[in-house]
This record gives C-alpha cells, sequence and structure tokens, in this order.
C-alpha cells in the first residue's frame, strides 16, 4: 500500500480516514485506525498499533511491538524503543467498561523510551528527557533528565544529543560531545539550555534603508610613564649587545688591568 504523501507495507491496515503525513513510512502487519494523527518523516516498525486517539508528531521513530493507546500523545523528534508500553487507565478491569476513564500520557520533543520500558498513564516525559530499557514510569519525568529503574529514578541529565552530561554538583554543565550548555533549573523543571543556536536573521527588503555604520573608535592615547614625553630613544640609548663597543668608543680606565 502507497500514497502519494506515505508508504505503507501491503500488510499495514489503515482505517481511513487517518492523518498520516508525507515521508512516513509503515511496515509490517502495523495498524493504524481510523482517526489516529501520525506527523510527516515517522517510521512505524513492525507491529505497531496506533488507536483513533493517539498523536504522533512529526520525525518520530516507533520501534517493533508499540502500542500507542487514546490518549498518548508524541511530540517531534520522539524515539520509542521496542516493546515499550504505555497504558491509558489506572484502575483496569474485564467486567468493568473504563473507556470514559481515559488518562492521558504525554512525551515531550526529543525524548527517548528505551526497550520494554513502562509509562504508566497520567505521567508526561519532559522534552529531551531519556528513559533507560526496562524502566517503569510512574510518575512526571523532568526535561532532560535521565531515569532508570523500578520504579523509575532520575540518576542524572542528558543532554539534547543523548549523551549523559557529566555528574558535578555545579549548576552549569556543558556537553562533552557537542559543546551544548545547561543550566540546573531544578529537580522538578529539569534543565534550561543556555547555547540555542542564534535565529536566522532576514535580510533586509529591496529598497530599505540601511542602519548606519558604526562609528569609528577613537585612538587610544600613547601610555606616558613618569610623567616624561613620550619620545623615541636616541640610537646612542639604545640596547647594545655585551661585549660589542661602538664605533670610536675608547675604554675606560675602570677597564684596564
Amino acid at each position: 500500500m502507497s500514497s502519494a504523501r506515505y508508504w505503507a507495507h501491503p500488510s499495514t491496515v489503515i482505517d481511513g480516514p487517518a492523518r498520516i503525513g508525507p515521508g512516513t513510512k509503515i511496515w509490517h502487519f502495523c495498524h493504524v485506525m481510523r482517526g489516529a494523527r501520525v506527523g510527516a518523516g515517522c517510521v512505524l516498525g513492525q507491529n505497531v498499533f496506533v488507536a483513533a486517539g493517539a498523536v504522533v508528531g512529526e520525525r518520530c521513530r516507533i520501534q517493533n511491538n508499540v502500542s500507542l493507546y487514546d490518549g498518548v500523545t508524541l511530540a517531534n523528534d520522539v524515539f520509542v524503543g521496542p516493546s515499550a508500553v504505555f497504558t491509558n487507565v489506572l484502575t483496569p478491569r474485564a467486567a468493568v467498561s473504563r473507556k470514559h476513564a481515559f488518562v492521558p500520557t504525554s512525551v515531550g520533543r526529543g525524548a527517548s523510551i528505551g526497550a520494554n520500558a513502562t509509562i504508566v498513564c497520567g505521567t508526561t516525559v519532559g522534552a529531551h528527557a531519556l528513559v533507560a530499557a526496562g524502566a517503569v514510569v510512574t510518575r512526571d519525568v523532568a526535561p532532560h533528565a535521565l531515569v532508570a529503574g523500578v520504579p523509575a529514578r532520575r540518576l542524572g541529565w542528558v543532554c539534547r544529543c543523548g549523551v549523559p552530561l557529566p555528574r558535578q554538583p555545579a549548576r552549569l554543565l556543558a556537553c562533552t560531545a557537542c559543546g551544548d550548555r545547561y543550566r540546573v533549573a531544578g529537580a522538578g523543571a529539569g534543565l534550561v539550555a543556555l547555547s540555542d543556536p542564534a535565529p536566522a536573521t532576514t535580510p533586509p527588503a529591496r529598497g530599505a534603508a540601511r542602519a548606519a555604520p558604526p562609528a569609528p573608535r577613537r585612538a587610544r592615547p600613547p601610555r606616558i610613564g613618569s610623567g616624561r614625553p613620550a619620545t623615541a630613544a636616541p640610537p646612542s640609548a639604545r640596547r647594545r649587545r655585551p661585549g660589542s663597543r661602538s664605533r670610536g668608543s675608547r675604554p675606560t680606565s675602570a677597564g684596564r688591568p
């Protein structure tokens, strides 16, 4: 199955109308339900399920055997490892309908969910956070936080490029891989980037007045020491090498044996 906007393997089931962005690839045995939203440039691995109420941002990569149920929202550039689990009901019962009690889950931009990790519904994973493989997230994860364990606890901080930041008590951290710098805003607030790329400047429109050039810098006056005028030293006062004599000079009496 293919479209001018996206590509899907023939074994994929897509219940239209579903919104799938251009450049997205959907592999074997996936199921995208009617009303689901999948952004542009995504990759859905084998056996991925996207419910009608799930939202997948742009450029997301979802590995094999992942189910995104109603109420799960992935921002742009999110990575979900193989067999990671999302839930949407806190107190499930087979004999009791809980469709009216779906609890939303949100994953921030650039975050990564490790293989076999479980994200309990009602939590928010902050932007650029990293959830280790096998972790069970039961509470919110701060932006740029590195969490692991059952239940998941913060072990450190990670850069936007995914490299763990040095563990040090300082509130200013720098990535050893890409050089990005961060300020620790607090355990719950996460990190604040200090090295965002400068925004692109828009060239002035044709015919617009150009800004005046900066005024030339004033030359600093020469440094004068001890109140004497700054004059060039006479040739006779220039430094000579040891043992050399100027032309026409005679040795003094102090130099005789």
